[in-house]
């Protein structure tokens, strides 16, 4: 691809009005209930500007940072899942008239700001649902066209971990165009790569100069030594192994006394894919329509089965959860179905870390081998 390019402040306005003209819903982080959520945007000016979050086990707090930085703040509470996966959507409908496959009128997405763990769990959930055995259309819909402008991340939060993942800090590929931002004496501006020729095209139509060497070699290495600011660390081990070896573990007791199987985890999780679905009706009988919403291995209802639950206690259904994520989403997709985000981990009432929770099975596993 080209050359890196300087693009000013205005420069990142004048691309989310470009591709807002070109017909793209285009989505970015915005402020909105004391946490950067993700929402459509009407102007670059809606960008959530001058703010941090602090993140740690079970905590998510916003301060307001001394300069006005776009991308200087780690994963809210929401992943952009929820604009290719959507959490609630209608199948069809029924009446006298007959059976209406429900239509779906969707405008191509242009996502800004997608950070390397994102945009590693967007490639995650095309594997499971757009290029699987049974691709899920309305998906493939969504993510058709779709137009990505990742962020190199240079300031990581308490719980992140994607450097351990192999998914960040560094945009991996699937983005458009990528941007690291820089703040100093010579202003705010952004050093922009190009990874498409559709990016490309976008780029030629917004006003940029080449980027000095200085400057791309400092957009560089802000975004490698992230790598070594790290919240969180997940163990070097074969975790699929690990898992597998670790099923009658007593750790799992030890996390169910803790877990309260809400399934935020599930929730946030940009991974997550699970889906169920529900019949409704108006109170006539003459009307009736499907509709599939997101669910979570952690209802108890999830795993009925021929008269009762498969997973009826806390214990089986965490254990579950992370040993799909962690372990046998290798046997069915040739990945780890965990990003290193830290959603998981900041969103859990009770502050459960999977990354010490993989560390207590790991030594627990080492302990008995050393008695055997």
């Amino acid at each position: 691809m080209a050359a890196p390019v300087v693009l000013t402040r205005d420069g990142l306005d004048e691309l989310v009005a470009i591709l807002i003209a070109d017909g793209y819903q285009v989505v970015g982080p915005v402020l909105k209930d004391r946490a950067i959520v993700l929402a459509e945007l009407s102007s670059g000016a809606d960008l959530a500007s001058g703010w941090a979050a602090d993140t740690a086990p079970g905590s998510y707090r916003l301060r307001r940072r001394e300069d006005e930085a776009v991308f200087s703040h780690s994963a809210g509470p929401q992943s952009w899942k929820q604009f290719l996966h959507p959490a609630h959507r209608k199948l069809w409908s029924a009446d006298a008239e007959g059976f209406h496959p429900a239509e779906e009128a969707v405008r191509p997405l242009a996502f800004i700001g997608v950070r390397g763990c994102d945009l590693a769990a967007i490639a995650t959930l095309d594997g499971v649902l757009g290029r699987g055995a049974r691709p899920d259309r309305s998906f493939a819909r969504r993510y058709r066209g779709l137009f990505v402008v990742a962020a190199g991340c240079t300031e990581p939060g308490g719980v992140c971990f994607c450097a351990s993942m192999g998914t960040g800090p560094e945009p991996g590929p699937g983005y458009d165009l990528a941007l690291t931002e820089q703040i100093d004496d010579r202003g705010h501006r952004f050093i922009a790569d190009t990874g498409t020729e559709a990016g490309e095209q976008v780029l030629a139509r917004i006003g940029h100069r080449p980027a000095a060497e200085s400057e791309a070699s400092a957009a560089r290495a802000a975004v490698a030594a992230a790598a070594d600011r790290m919240g969180r660390e997940m163990p070097a081990l074969d975790l699929r192994d690990l898992l597998a070896a670790s099923r009658e573990s007593p750790s799992w007791t030890q996390v169910a006394e803790r877990c309260l199987t809400c399934g935020n985890c599930t929730m946030v999780c940009p991974t997550c894919f699970c889906t169920t679905t529900e019949d409704v009706s108006d109170l006539t009988g003459e009307h009736a329509e499907r509709w599939q919403h997101w669910a979570s291995c952690f209802e108890l209802d999830y795993s009925y089965l021929h008269g009762g639950s498969v997973r009826s206690s806390g214990e089986s259904r965490y254990r579950q959860w992370i040993s799909h994520k962690l372990g046998t989403w290798h046997d069915q997709f040739g990945s780890s179905g965990c990003t290193g985000c830290g959603r998981c981990i900041a969103w859990c009432p009770v502050g459960i870390d999977i990354t010490e929770e993989i560390a207590t099975l790991a030594a627990l596993r080492d302990e008995g081998d050393s008695v055997d």
